[in-house]
C-alpha cells in the first residue's frame, strides 16, 4: 500500500465572506443560487448556517447584509496571500480560494520539521491578511485529510504518519461532500468514515461505483485515487503569444479561453481528465508566474479557463508589489496530474447534442470577446414574484451543460408563491391601471385579505375593459421586521373582455399591472 503524500493544507476561514471587505464581527453572509454558501462568525451567531435560503436567512437575522457571490473577487482577493509563500516553497496548489495546499517533504527538511514549516507559512500568510481572519493549519498523509486536520485546527493540527485512518474514523461521512452517497450510507446504518472504511473494498465498488471507491479510499486514509505512473508528456501542454503585450484581463482571457478549449480537447484524445493544472505567465520582460490550481472532481475547458482569468486577474490587478512590471506575452497551461478519462453516457432520448455544444462553444468564446460579465443566462432563483424566480448571470458562474432550467417537477414549493402558469411576459415598468367595481368604486383590500367589492371594471388612461373573470386576491406581507424594505401586497389574475389577462398588483392603495400572458 502506498502512502500519501505528506500535505500541508492552509485554510483561511469564511474566505468568500473576508473577500467582500466587510469585517467578520458584522452580520454579513454571501448568498449564491439562493442559499448561503458563507457567513460571518457574527451571523452564525444569529442562526445564519450555510445551505439556508436567502428569505430564510434574513428572517433569522434582520440586520444580515448579503452578497452574491464572486469567485473572481475571492481569488484575486487571495493571490497576494499566498504570493508571500513563494520564498518558502516554489510548488503552492490552490484547491480553492481561501485554501491552499503544499507537499512538506522538500520545505520540512530544508527549515527543520513540519511544525517549522506551519509557523512560517502562518506567520507569511497573517502578515498579509492583516487580522481580517486568521489562518489554520492541517499537517496529514494526503490533502483530504490535511484539510479536514486544517478546518480542526487551533491553529495548527498535526497529523502523525500512520495515524490519517484512527483521525479519520470517528468523523461523519457528510465530510466526504458527497451528499448523494452520504445519504444513503447513513439509511444503511453507516454514519461514520471508520464504519464506511471498515467495509471491503469489492463490496463498496460493486455497490456504489467508481465514486464509491474513491470515498471509500478518502474514508481508509489513502488518495482518492491510486497513484497514477504516467507523467504528463510535454506536448500536452499548450501556449499561446500575445503581441503586443497585453496588460488588460479582458484581452488575455480571450487568448486563455481559446487555449482551454485546445488543452481539453488535446486531453480528450488521450483518454485523459486534468485535475491539477499549471498555469504559467511570461511578461515581455522576461518575468515568469507559475500557479497550480486543483479542482475536487476533474477540470473541464470551462472551469480551466475560469482559473485562468481568475488567476490573470490577480496577477494583473494586485497589489502594486507583487503586480508584473510588463504586459503578459506569453501565457501556458500544463497539465500537472492526470487521471484517465471516465467518458459520458447520453440518454436516448434528449441529452445533449452537438448543437448543445456548439452553443456552449460559442459562449466561451463570445465572453472572452467581451468580458465575463457580457454574456448572461437564465438561471432558476426562488420567490412569491414571477420576476424573481428568474434572473440572468453570468454565463461563466453556471454549467452550461446538462441544464433543465425549465423542468417544474423538481422545483419544492414557495411559501406565498403564485400558481401556474407563469406569465409569458413580466413588466418591466409596471403600469399604473385603476380597478372599480360595479358603483365605480376604487376597489380595495382590507387587513384581513377581504375585498371591498368584486371587481368590474379595469381602467387605463382613456381606455376600459370590462373584467370578464377574476381569481384572487393572493396577499403576502414581506420583511415586517425592516421598516425600510417592508411590502403590504395584495395579487389578482384579471381576464378581461378583450381577451388579455393580467396580473394586477394593489400596493399602498395603488393598483399596478405587473405581468401579462399573451
Amino acid at each position: 500500500m502506498v502512502v500519501p503524500v505528506r500535505t500541508l493544507v492552509a485554510w483561511c476561514p469564511d474566505w468568500p465572506v473576508v473577500a467582500t471587505g466587510v469585517p467578520l464581527d458584522e452580520p454579513v453572509a454571501v448568498v449564491h443560487a439562493n442559499r448561503i454558501v458563507a457567513s460571518s462568525p457574527s451571523a452564525r451567531e444569529h442562526g445564519v448556517v450555510r445551505g439556508l435560503r436567502r428569505r430564510v436567512a434574513q428572517a433569522r437575522c434582520a440586520d444580515l447584509q448579503l452578497h452574491e457571490r464572486d469567485e473572481a473577487r475571492e481569488a484575486r482577493t487571495f493571490e497576494p496571500v499566498i504570493g508571500t509563500l513563494d520564498n518558502i516553497t516554489p510548488r503552492i496548489e490552490i484547491i480553492r480560494p481561501g485554501t491552499c495546499a503544499v507537499t512538506t517533504l522538500g520545505p520540512s527538511r530544508y527549515f527543520g520539521g513540519d511544525e517549522k514549516v506551519a509557523d512560517l507559512i502562518r506567520e507569511a500568510m497573517g502578515t498579509v491578511l492583516n487580522g481580517r481572519t486568521e489562518v489554520r493549519i492541517g499537517i496529514a498523509d494526503g490533502s483530504f485529510a490535511a484539510e479536514l486536520a486544517a478546518r480542526a485546527a487551533q491553529p495548527t493540527r498535526l497529523i502523525a504518519q500512520g495515524e490519517v485512518a484512527e483521525f479519520l474514523a470517528p468523523m461523519r461521512v457528510a465530510v466526504l461532500e458527497r451528499p448523494e452517497l452520504a445519504d444513503v450510507l447513513v439509511r444503511l446504518g453507516i454514519g461514520t468514515l471508520g464504519a464506511f472504511a471498515a467495509l471491503p473494498a469489492t463490496d463498496v465498488l460493486a455497490r456504489f461505483g467508481s465514486e464509491g471507491l474513491a470515498a471509500h479510499r478518502l474514508a481508509s486514509g489513502l488518495d482518492e485515487r491510486p497513484p497514477d505512473a504516467r507523467h504528463p508528456p510535454v506536448d500536452w501542454s499548450v501556449s499561446a503569444e500575445i503581441d503586443p503585450p497585453a496588460l488588460q484581463v479582458d484581452r488575455v482571457a480571450f487568448v486563455a479561453r481559446s487555449l482551454a478549449d485546445e488543452f481539453h480537447q488535446r486531453l480528450g484524445r488521450a483518454g485523459v481528465t486534468c485535475v491539477r493544472v499549471a498555469i504559467e505567465a511570461e511578461t515581455e520582460f522576461g518575468e515568469e508566474f507559475v500557479r497550480l490550481w486543483r479542482h475536487e472532481g476533474t477540470l473541464s475547458d470551462a472551469a480551466v479557463a475560469d482559473r485562468v482569468r481568475w488567476q490573470l486577474d490577480g496577477w494583473l490587478n494586485g497589489p502594486a508589489a507583487t503586480r508584473p512590471s510588463g504586459g503578459i506575452s506569453r501565457v501556458s497551461l500544463m497539465p500537472d496530474e492526470l487521471i484517465a478519462a471516465k467518458g459520458r453516457q447520453l440518454g436516448f432520448w434528449g441529452g445533449e447534442t452537438e448543437v448543445d455544444e456548439r452553443a456552449a462553444r460559442v459562449a466561451a468564446r463570445l465572453q472572452g470577446q467581451l468580458g465575463a460579465d457580457a454574456v448572461r443566462v437564465v438561471e432558476r432563483r426562488g420567490g412569491r414574484h414571477f420576476g424573481e424566480r428568474l434572473m440572468l448571470v453570468p454565463a461563466a458562474t453556471v454549467e452550461l451543460r446538462g441544464r433543465t432550467l425549465f423542468d417544474d417537477s423538481e422545483q419544492p414549493p414557495w411559501p406565498g408563491g403564485l400558481p401556474t402558469p407563469s406569465p409569458t411576459r413580466v413588466v418591466a415598468a409596471p403600469r399604473v391601471v385603476e380597478v372599480v367595481d360595479e358603483a365605480g368604486e376604487p376597489v380595495q383590500v382590507d387587513g384581513r385579505g377581504l375585498l371591498s367589492a368584486p371587481p368590474v371594471e379595469l381602467r387605463n388612461n382613456h381606455t376600459r375593459a370590462e373584467v370578464a373573470a377574476w381569481a384572487g386576491p393572493w396577499p403576502i406581507d414581506e420583511r415586517w421586521w425592516d421598516a425600510e424594505t417592508h411590502r403590504r401586497q395584495a395579487r389578482f389574475q384579471i381576464v378581461t373582455s378583450d381577451g388579455v389577462a393580467r396580473m394586477l398588483t394593489l400596493e399602498g392603495g395603488q393598483w399596478w399591472v405587473t405581468a401579462v400572458w399573451d
